[in-house]
């Protein structure tokens, strides 16, 4: 057997790849195997990964084909890549538009040079009632109205379709983006927001115009959908995590692009504008009435939906694509003659709706590893820490005797934690401070501990609009806020996460929070993220699942006890280089 080792991949028949962190080409071997592996475990040592169908169905949309990802492998590998891995990866990849959506003749129609694959597909049970009748050996009429529900179904199948069918134009909507923007500032596309745009668009041709482009947060996301919007020149229906976020698209469309503020309509709850460019939120589009038919026993529609119909949109965007929720995928499926672009920080769901986001939405178009990035400039350098404490006695009891559920909120609850955030908070006196949590109890502990404004679900819009933008000018340094503020938030000038509490093993959420404070900083400084963890419960196995996605995008968190934070020393901006600070703040609390 082949052996070399000087290198960090260990390839398994069962489709896992083990990793050495401590290798010296560890970090382009990673950067490699990301593309096409998704990251399931990584301790301190070594890490593990898994090829999946959908990791390769996702690599092969973006241009990588079998005999190069066998090429990493080989490249990387300690020993032989096992032969049924080389085997599946060619298959699997192969499968990748072996079946293809098209117009013939104003019909749409599923055709592949593989008759007895279609063969195969006309007689699947599930797919059947998506078709209307078999054409000739390789070509099957498809119902028009069924196009994303046949797109589910061959994925599920093993065989996803290459959509080929292209789209409606949409209404006009003539529009550039701005040489300098409405304040006055230079604009244009940085080089990988561009790249992203055209691979998107490819031209205007059928091969584009559906996916996801994948980038960090605070690497210009939104300037993505503007550059899509430019391409495309039609109406566009963008769709959103919150109010907040709503109003900030809206600042950004009319800030960089020469659409006229009367040509954008805000539809959330507060507004109801339907205008060539509409935005609006995930929330609104999913409530319905809780009136319940008496006879049936059946909840009443969602009376949001029309707004699909309300305009005939040529691209429809959505923001933070991982966070779509169900019924949004119902409405997405009987509009796939519209383009549609996926943004998103990362593709993992905690729901496991990985899949739908595939065959609705699009495939991954592209990504970038976040500290390729960093490196370039474009989103700061962060430092990552995990700081693990003891609970008293008397909680670990409590904590002993509690139910699973309960476990959680207990160990992230702990006291103790109050202190180390007063330590922390102390040490970046200077800096800009995001206090995060889950639970509002806790939060209410610690904003009034510090004496820090509180934003949770229940802030009113406009006074969470205040609050953040008193942040933006320095005059807030320090906010408290619970998971309102993962999402579509621009806190530019964040540098400081203190993350005490979280939704369970959320990778997504984790990577959000972290993207809290990946704007680039004045002077280059380095923005830093905190988790505090309470030691030997389920809150350090839940910090362990948060990590890996990070892990993956090549952060490392630094292992710290609560006891060695007196001794720590960030690096922060000095005294001399930073404004002062508000009348009464004095970092102990106390306003």
């Amino acid at each position: 057997m082949v052996y070399n080792p000087t290198n960090p991949l260990i390839v398994q028949g069962d489709k896992t790849v083990l990793v050495e962190v401590a290798n010296d080409h560890y970090e382009a071997a990673r950067d490699q195997l990301a593309r096409f592996a998704e990251l399931e475990k990584s301790p301190e040592h070594i890490h593990t990964y898994r090829i999946s169908p959908l990791s390769l169905w996702n690599a092969a949309a973006a241009g990588m084909d079998a005999e190069r990802i066998i090429g990493v492998l080989e490249q990387y590998g300690k020993y032989e890549v096992p032969a049924n891995i080389v085997t599946d990866v060619r298959d699997y990849v192969a499968r990748y538009g072996r079946l293809k959506l098209e117009k013939q003749n104003g019909n749409l129609v599923l055709i592949s040079e593989d008759r007895p694959l279609i063969t195969e597909v006309w007689h699947h049970k599930k797919i059947r009632p998506f078709l209307f009748q078999q054409l000739d050996a390789y070509t099957l009429l498809v119902d028009p109205a069924q196009r994303g529900r046949v797109k589910q179904a061959l994925v599920e199948f093993g065989f996803p379709a290459e959509d080929l069918a292209g789209y409606v134009e949409g209404s006009p909507l003539p529009l550039h983006l701005l040489a300098l923007t409405r304040e006055g500032l230079p604009f244009s596309l940085r080089h990988y927001q561009q790249e992203a745009v055209n691979i998107f668009y490819a031209g205007g041709a059928a091969r584009g115009g559906s996916g996801v482009v994948v980038l960090p947060c605070g690497a210009g996301k939104t300037v993505v959908g503007l550059g899509a919007m430019s391409q495309i020149q039609a109406a566009t229906l963008i769709l959103t995590t919150s109010t907040v976020a709503v109003r900030q698209w809206i600042s950004e469309i009319i800030d960089k692009t020469t659409v006229a503020p009367d040509e954008i309509g805000e539809y959330t709850g507060a507004k109801k504008e339907i205008r060539p460019v509409t935005v609006t939120t995930y929330q609104i589009l999913t409530y319905r009435p809780r009136r319940v038919n008496k006879e049936t026993g059946e909840v009443g529609e969602f009376p949001h939906f029309a707004l699909f119909d309300q305009r005939d949109w040529g691209l429809i965007i959505y923001d933070e694509v991982h966070l779509l929720p169900a019924p949004v995928f119902r409405i997405t499926a009987d509009i796939q003659a519209r383009r549609r672009l996926g943004l998103t920080a990362t593709l993992v769901r905690e729901d496991g709706r990985e899949t739908d986001v595939f065959s609705l939405i699009g495939p991954k178009k592209y990504d970038v590893p976040w500290k390729d990035l960093e490196k370039q400039g474009w989103i700061a350098t962060a430092e990552c820490h995990e700081i693990r404490m003891d609970m008293e006695d008397e909680r670990r009891l409590e904590y002993a005797i509690a139910e699973p559920r309960e476990k959680y909120r207990i160990a992230a609850e702990n006291p103790k934690k109050l202190d180390v955030i007063q330590q922390l908070v102390d040490k970046h006196l200077y800096d800009n401070v995001l206090v995060i949590g889950q639970y509002i109890r806790q939060l209410e502990a610690v904003a009034e501990m510090l004496g820090a404004p509180l934003i949770t679900g229940k802030t009113p819009v406009v006074d969470r609009q205040k609050l953040f933008e008193a942040f933006r000018a320095g005059e807030e340094p320090l906010l408290v806020v619970s998971k309102v503020a993962n999402f579509a938030i621009d806190l530019p000038d964040a540098n400081v996460a203190i993350q005490i509490s979280g939704q369970y093993g959320s990778r997504q959420e984790e990577a959000q929070r972290l993207g809290r404070i990946l704007r680039p900083k004045q002077n280059g400084l380095l923005a830093h993220f905190y988790a505090l963890v309470t030691r030997d419960t389920v809150d350090q196995d839940y910090a362990a699942r948060r990590q890996l996605f990070l892990t993956e995008q090549g952060y490392r968190y630094t292992i710290m006890d609560a006891h060695e934070v007196p001794d720590y020393q960030p690096v922060t901006l000095e005294l001399s280089a930073c404004a002062p600070r508000p009348a009464g703040y004095l970092g102990s609390g106390v306003v």
